[in-house]
């Protein structure tokens, strides 16, 4: 069955975020939507807030060996483990494709020390990079294995050194898999973030029964989907009651009403993960959803829903 968009009311969903222009306050999260052109069949990708584009490193990266992705009830196990071309094929190769989209790319980093986050954010001082979202979620190689989105000094540090080379808004974005998601999100924030995006994925694992092995190569993996929904609506709530910067809202996203709830828990936008790969025009419907809640509400705009379920500060 074919799907008509309805761009009527989209008047009401636009924001601005972190001085980046949006037509809509829906994004993509990275590594569930390519770097957008894989999608461009299916979504008009300029109505889009903007495309978090696959994680990228200073170096190319293999990713993980054996199986990368298992299906769970609700959702999907993944460790891929960063696979990507590059900074410099990004930068030469794939950059200049994708510009004629007219979408926002936002260009998600990632590095194994500080001094690499750190250069990957000097290269990317280019026109068509619309903002760099710092994935901290990767193993610190030189101090013995720490993730650095499990420690506020460290994801400071590395923020600390991608503000100080980036000349695009800086996002931050943060692992659930904490003690203290405020603690993180404050860290970040006195560290220089523009904006924060939660959650990434929480930590599982899935074992064969006929092998009696685990299913992923990795043995563990990023889990995301429906089932982790809640969680991130409640992280999203904690964070945005403690900053004074933009939060992104993510984490099981698969309709509108599921945005409307990121919203209202304090979101100022909302990326969609893992639903793109179970329908590829989903954030065609949630933009609509979003649009036609609003006029329906009669809200004026998108701003007006933000951090209204709020009673009291906790």
């Amino acid at each position: 069955m074919s799907y008509s968009m309805d761009t009527s009311y989209d008047a009401l969903l636009r924001t601005n975020i972190a001085g980046i222009e949006m037509r809509t306050p829906v994004l993509t999260a990275s590594g569930t939507f390519g770097f957008g052109e894989e999608y461009a069949d299916f979504v008009d990708l300029s109505r889009l807030g903007g495309v978090m584009v696959k994680g990228t490193t200073l170096r190319p990266r293999r990713g993980n060996d054996g199986v990368r992705i298992a299906e769970t009830p609700q959702g999907m196990l993944n460790c891929i483990g960063l696979e990507n071309p590059g900074v410099e094929v990004f930068l030469h190769e794939t950059l200049p494709r994708i510009q004629d989209y007219g979408m926002n790319v936002i260009v998600n980093i990632s590095g194994s020390s500080v001094e690499e986050y750190a250069e990957v954010a000097d290269r990317l001082n280019v026109p068509g990079v619309a903002a760099l979202e710092v994935n901290i979620s990767c193993p610190n190689v030189r101090e013995g294995g720490i993730v650095f989105g499990t420690d506020p000094r460290a994801a400071a540090e590395v923020v600390r050194a991608v503000r100080a080379k980036s000349n695009h808004p800086v996002m931050a974005k943060l692992s659930p898999n904490v003690t203290s998601i405020t603690e993180m999100a404050l860290a970040v924030e006195d560290a220089g973030a523009d904006a924060v995006s939660l959650i990434n994925t929480l930590v599982g694992m899935q074992i064969d029964i006929h092998r009696w092995q685990p299913v992923l190569g990795n043995r563990t993996g990023g889990l995301s989907g429906p089932a982790v929904k809640p969680i991130a609506v409640r992280m999203v709530w904690e964070v945005a009651h403690v900053v004074h910067i933009p939060v992104i809202g993510m984490g099981g996203i698969a309709s509108w009403q599921d945005a409307v709830e990121f919203f209202l828990a304090g979101a100022s936008a909302v990326a969609v993960g893992t639903a793109n790969f179970a329908d590829p025009k989903i954030t065609m419907k949630i933009c609509d959803g979003l649009g036609q809640y609003l006029h329906g509400k009669k809200l004026l705009a998108i701003q007006d829903l933000v951090g209204k379920a709020w009673k009291d500060s906790i």
